[in-house]
């Protein structure tokens, strides 16, 4: 006799039986024990009495299921997915047999049938492996940059950004910069620092955030399509390169993670609450890590250069916008004209374009490429509010923004009156072309209107008006 393959529960049903037949146990803690009712333990006991122990396997093992789903009907709807939905997954492909095709299947029937054909792989066979990069040999041959925004001062403040630069060939922390939220100006105050403090790194790794990278780059033009912060790395001869996966750039990940554990603690015990407060305790976090956890990189040289004198760092770190100067000495700049004074040199550039440089500390300044331009501001041009495009990293600082500029105009509101049919906006603060050119409306006097055409003295200057004219033909 061969071997008799049995389930568990048939095996367990088979000793529990064999103590009720040998008097071990009762036939009520049986069927309790086995979850079945006393008749159907008589049954089995009388199976087993009739034809032994074998007798109780189930007798559908082996056998395929009488709700099974035929052959042809499986082949024919792996081949419908084959040649039309070979790339959809077993739920979208489940659903368009079920509208397209008229066959329904269920999505895990399905998606079974796919991974037998080798149309689909599962979440384990899809599942990818990033590879370990050998840091760079060189100090400054790359510097990992990204933001960490987090609740660094946990209760007692706001939560804002960390900008963190960080050496690949060390490990070491390298600048530290506690901003509002990531933005192309809290980027180049951080970048300003550290150029000062380090010289110029030969390039600098990042993540594609929209301060780095933009999707309108030419392949022929290297400086076409560039964001702010790429314009001014390319004047200062540095370079950005853009990690495609977050895993690319790990160290300085697994830095922010550090950070975000050993810095909030820090900055606990010593009560700090501020960004500025934090900014100074910086470098004295930054040398404690750099001694812990700092590396020593497999070539002692350092690959910072120093800026020539031809660098303007200072112009660098700027803004800056094209705007075409108008026949009239005119541009306009962030929903302001400007006024060029004018020289012969603004006469000469009269409808070619210039070049607006906005510093992060609010001085303007326009200039040709050569000179600066003395300029005044004429007025600022009234506009729509529209809604801004923000970068998901500034999401709580633009809703922090919109919330007090909600608070503010809802005070003014409720200072004024209701507003009645027949008012227009100038009541309620916005101001058109004449108005912002000096006009001011006296509106009307109060009682009756004054007829004017029978004024005495209207009436004298008119006739007056009219003996001058004859006089003179």
């Amino acid at each position: 006799m061969g071997l008799i393959a049995m389930s568990e529960r048939d095996l367990q049903r088979i000793e529990v039986l064999s103590k009720v037949i040998d008097g071990r146990m009762t036939l009520v803690t049986a069927a309790h024990v086995l979850g079945l009712s006393t008749r159907q333990v008589r049954r089995l006991l009388e199976r087993i009495r009739t034809d032994g122990a074998a007798s109780i396997r189930h007798k559908a093992i082996g056998r395929p299921s009488n709700n099974r789903i035929s052959d042809g009907v499986r082949d024919y709807a792996v081949t419908l997915v084959r040649e039309r939905y070979a790339d959809f997954g077993p739920t979208l492909a489940a659903e368009k047999l079920a509208e397209r095709d008229g066959l329904r299947v269920s999505r895990e029937t399905l998606r079974k049938w796919m991974s037998e054909a080798g149309l689909w792989l599962s979440r384990k066979q899809r599942r990818t492996f990033h590879q370990p990069r050998l840091r760079r040999e060189a100090y400054g041959e790359l510097v990992q940059i990204d933001g960490s925004e987090h609740r660094w001062f946990e209760d007692r403040g706001d939560p804002c950004s960390l900008l963190v630069f960080i050496d690949d060939a060390t490990g070491k922390l390298m600048q530290l910069r506690f901003v509002r939220s990531e933005s192309a100006f809290s980027y180049f105050e951080a970048l300003e620092l550290y150029l000062k403090n380090h010289g110029a790194p030969v390039a600098f790794y990042s993540d594609k955030h929209g301060i780095f990278r933009t999707t309108h780059a030419s392949k022929k033009d290297r400086t076409s399509g560039l964001t702010q912060f790429g314009r001014a790395l390319y004047e200062l001869n540095i370079d950005i390169i853009c990690a495609n996966t977050p895993q690319a750039e790990g160290r300085v990940e697994r830095a922010n993670q550090t950070l975000q554990d050993r810095l909030v603690k820090e900055l606990r015990l010593r009560g700090i609450d501020t960004i500025a407060a934090a900014n100074a305790y910086a470098p004295e976090f930054m040398a404690d890590f750099n001694r812990r956890f700092g590396k020593a990189p497999r070539n002692p040289k350092d690959m910072h250069r120093p800026f020539a004198a031809h660098e303007n760092l200072d112009g660098a770190m700027c803004r800056k916008e094209v705007r075409k100067l108008s026949n009239s000495l005119t541009l306009r700049y962030d929903k302001v004209m400007f006024i060029l004074d004018p020289t012969e040199r603004a006469t000469a550039l009269a409808g070619q374009k210039l070049i607006v440089c906005d510093y992060p500390d609010g001085r303007l300044e326009i200039t040709d490429g050569e000179a600066s331009l003395p300029y005044r501001t004429f007025d600022t041009l009234p506009s729509v509010h529209r809604s801004d495009v923000v970068e998901n990293k500034r999401l709580d600082d633009m809703l922090s923004i919109v919330t007090e500029l909600q608070a503010g105009r809802q005070q003014q509101r409720s200072k004024g009156r209701p507003r009645r049919t027949g008012q227009t906006d100038h009541m309620f603060g916005i101001r058109d072309g004449s108005q912002s050119n000096g006009y001011q409306k006296r509106g009307t006097k109060p009682g009756r209107k004054t007829d004017f055409t029978k004024d005495p003295v209207v009436i004298a200057k008119r006739q007056q008006a009219l003996a001058q004219l004859k006089a003179a033909e």
